[in-house]
């Protein structure tokens, strides 16, 4: 059976109302940066649903003895940001991955080959982004079954370029838009997150 991208939209009123914040182009960069925070802590939450590795453990209460879940933490669970915009979807998933090492310089050189890795960015518009990394990890042995996502939102034409790619990976974002315009911004968008969190670039300095 051919592998498919898996695209998971979480139909959760929490995510849709944030987005919606990062829509609106009157929202002001300190409720924009608090959105970017919210999405990465609610999509991350929903990401690590059916993925979080765990173990049944038999507990005792002051009463009696019961079995509970407890996260596997000999797992180790890599968290890469593409910069600058990724890390603020981190900073709302570091409350829900208290245990996950923060990769802030790209791909590591060596990843163990039990590490769950999960790849933030702003938003995906053409993909090309996302591939460069991901072939890096591929590189390095990741797979898809070892690997998350997350991303506000995403375009059509980006995901296509992605699933031809790596098939096999689960992505989790707000919404799915489907066009970019010819500057290659999505459509209707979020606008650019680095100009509207006040982010200056290099290339501005």
């Amino acid at each position: 059976m051919a592998k498919t991208l898996r695209v998971v939209v979480p139909p959760h009123p929490l995510i849709a109302h944030w987005l919606t914040v990062l829509r609106h182009e009157g929202t002001p960069a300190a409720l924009y940066r608090t959105a970017m925070e919210e999405l990465g802590r609610w999509l991350s939450y929903e990401a690590l649903r059916d993925w979080l590795p765990h173990r049944r453990e038999v507990v005792k209460t002051p009463l009696a003895s019961t079995e509970g879940t407890m996260i596997e933490t000999s797992v180790p669970l890599l968290a890469i940001p593409l910069l600058p915009g990724g890390l603020h979807l981190w900073e709302g998933a570091r409350q829900v991955l208290p245990n996950a090492d923060l990769c802030l310089d790209g791909v590591p050189s060596s990843i163990e080959s039990k590490a769950g890795v999960m790849v933030l960015l702003d938003q995906i518009d053409d993909g090309e982004a996302v591939v460069s990394i991901l072939s890096r990890l591929h590189q390095e042995g990741v797979d898809g079954r070892r690997l998350r996502v997350i991303t506000t939102v995403c375009a059509s034409p980006g995901l296509k370029r992605i699933g031809e790619a790596f098939p096999d990976i689960t992505l989790h974002t707000a919404c799915i838009d489907a066009d970019l315009n010819e500057d290659n911004q999505i459509l209707p968008g979020i606008g650019d997150p680095l100009l509207r969190l006040g982010i200056r670039s290099s290339q501005d300095t």
